[in-house]
């Protein structure tokens, strides 16, 4: 018998399907798994996995690593993860189309939405494309260790068709609809996995003007989504205003029955309505009624969780007229001085959040701001842990009522804690209850699909990129405050339902014929290192930053990409072209 590339022996098997785990071998070769069982045979190769965990690699379905992408193979932390395939151009921003003109337009879009340093961004782009179908080869001329696929985003369409009409949100003109839609279609019969766009409040410009295309009306949204059917393939990914998303969904529901394409938008629990995610679950089971099986709302497997430090781009002090005398400074200079008594006297006198200081012109709109530093009863000191279920008892406002402090005093002490990197955790949806009972409750909805980790955006607020190690180490092993979930629900939550919620049938699953993307992992010592600030992109550019701990091995098309933790230099990743069939 002619050994295989790869043998990945005597693993714990969560083959993608749901089906219950079953110890055995795979065997991998020329990239494509070759069989899965008691005894495959012997590979040039071999893994021992005894006492692990054997899955597909993760499918990733809502990351922003279009800038990342151009100077970074790995597209970190998601590898890290066991990640071993992307989608960006999420959230209608990305660099394609674009006029040479219109360059610094997307960068400053990009920054503004997803909190990415345009330093960064300038020092590390190098602009070597204008058309969609350009910038897919440009990528694909640079080497990456995992599989990415691209979607067109709809402020890089409108920019480079109407110019400054386009950035000024104004009516699209029929001629205007025609060339866009014709400009998807090229795309997407180039291998685009879709469409993107922004229709929420929340996405502003650096100006704190909606994006463009956030008012886009209905014959511009349907005759860009047309292009997605009449080439048969392709996505259209919409992020919305969560209180509107129950209006919204009757529009979209009427473009997933007319295209027969996938329609997908956000869906989460928000403070002010936490009831509302449930009128979204009751449409989508309309939708399902009605044989629309082609609508579904992306959630996030944990809280989208903004943490607050002294470097982060959103922290309680922000406001103090004190502190932004201390905001000029850098970072080493700026902890000194936060480390001086007489400073700390002075910003937590008063033992209430100021917050009427905080800059009107911020992108974040000014009275969500306020919310976000205000609102000490979901605040919570992550420590040196990674507790993202906290009880509300542990909250900063928890902690003031049983121990008389101040809520000014427990928040400086917290963000001073390891050195002065200490962070604050902030449930921004999902978390309205004080606990997981909504996530888990859309978790389990056959309409809905596991996304919105954001890797690769929100560097100075956001750091969700490892939300994939998450889902195992809490749902399935860690959970205490509710209950856990099965393994191999779990694992297929995260590979064959997001991969072919994009057309990917060629993987998510451990099956013979499908791609080579496996995880070998150490359950009992899986894990997440503690957040923290770096500046490691171009430009000295910062990010949050989150890595994982327990991943025995990361395989991509049948190569080690990750063996124990460190990466091993080989970069087999590729751009995902289109629909991809299956075995």
């Amino acid at each position: 018998m002619s050994q295989h590339d790869l043998v990945i022996k005597g693993g714990t098997i969560v083959d993608g399907t749901g089906s219950e785990p079953f110890v055995g071998d795979v065997a991998i070769e020329g990239g494509r798994i070759a069989a899965v069982g008691s005894d495959v045979g012997a590979g040039r190769r071999e893994i021992d996995a005894k006492g692990h965990l054997v899955t597909p690699g993760w499918v990733d379905i809502h990351t922003h690593y279009d800038a990342q992408a151009t100077w970074d193979p790995f597209l970190s932390p998601s590898s890290e993860h066991g990640v071993t395939t992307v989608v960006m151009g999420n959230c209608g921003v990305g660099f394609a189309p674009v006029r040479e003109e219109l360059r610094n337009e997307l960068i400053e879009l990009m920054e503004a939405v997803e909190d990415i340093p345009g330093s960064a961004m300038h020092a590390g782009i190098e602009w070597d494309w204008e058309t969609f179908p350009e910038f897919m080869d440009a990528l694909e001329r640079r080497s990456h260790a995992i599989d990415y696929g691209l979607q067109v985003p709809h402020c890089a369409l409108r920019a480079y068709v109407m110019g400054q009409r386009g950035i000024d949100n104004e009516t699209a003109t029929p001629e205007d609809i025609a060339q866009m839609r014709e400009i998807v279609r090229e795309a997407v019969a180039a291998g685009a996995l879709g469409f993107s766009t922004s229709r929420t409040e929340m996405h502003n410009t650096l100006e704190g003007l909606p994006v463009p295309g956030t008012m886009a009306e209905r014959d511009e949204l349907f005759g860009i989504g047309a292009a997605l059917g009449e080439v048969g393939t392709g996505v259209f990914q919409a992020s919305v205003t969560h209180r509107e998303a129950p209006n919204e969904i009757l529009w979209m529901k009427d473009l997933a029955k007319q295209t027969g394409r996938m329609v997908t938008f956000n869906l989460q629990q928000i403070d002010e309505h936490p009831d509302l995610y449930k009128e979204d679950l009751r449409l989508l089971d309309e939708a399902r009624k009605e044989g629309i099986t082609n609508l579904r709302g992306q959630f996030s497997g944990r809280p989208v969780g903004v943490l607050m430090g002294w470097e982060t781009s959103v922290h309680p002090f922000l406001g103090h007229p004190d502190y932004q005398k201390l905001a000029r400074l850098s970072i080493d200079e700026r902890r000194r001085e936060l480390r001086k008594p007489e400073v700390r006297a002075l910003l937590v006198a008063g033992g209430e959040v100021r917050t009427e200081g905080l800059p009107a012109n911020a992108p974040i709109p000014p009275a969500f701001l306020q919310f976000l530093v205000g609102c000490t009863e979901k605040m919570f000191p992550m420590g040196d842990g990674n507790e993202y279920e906290p009880d509300p008892s542990d909250s900063i406002a928890g902690r003031a009522k049983a121990t008389g402090r101040t809520p000014a005093e427990l928040i400086y002490d917290a963000m001073m804690d390891q050195d002065a990197r200490g962070l604050l955790y902030f449930p921004l949806f999902g978390y309205a209850n004080g606990n997981f009972e909504a996530i888990l409750e859309t978790l389990r909805h056959p309409q809905t699909g596991l996304s919105l980790s954001d890797g690769g955006a929100h560097c100075g607020a956001i750091c969700d990129a490892g939300t994939p190690t998450y889902m195992l180490m809490h749902w399935v092993r860690d959970r205490s405050r509710g209950e856990r979930l099965p393994l191999e629900f779990v694992v297929q939550r995260q590979t064959r339902d997001t991969a072919h919620q994009y057309g990917m049938f060629d993987r998510g699953v451990l099956a013979p014929g499908l791609k080579g993307d496996v995880n070998v992992i150490d359950f009992e010592n899986l894990g997440l290192t503690a957040p923290e600030m770096r500046h490691d992109f171009p430009a000295n550019g910062r990010r949050l930053y989150q890595g994982a701990k327990g991943y025995r091995a990361t395989i991509v098309s049948g190569q080690v990409i990750f063996e124990n933790g460190e990466a091993t230099g080989l970069l087999p990743g590729r751009l995902i072209r289109g629909e991809q069939s299956g075995a």
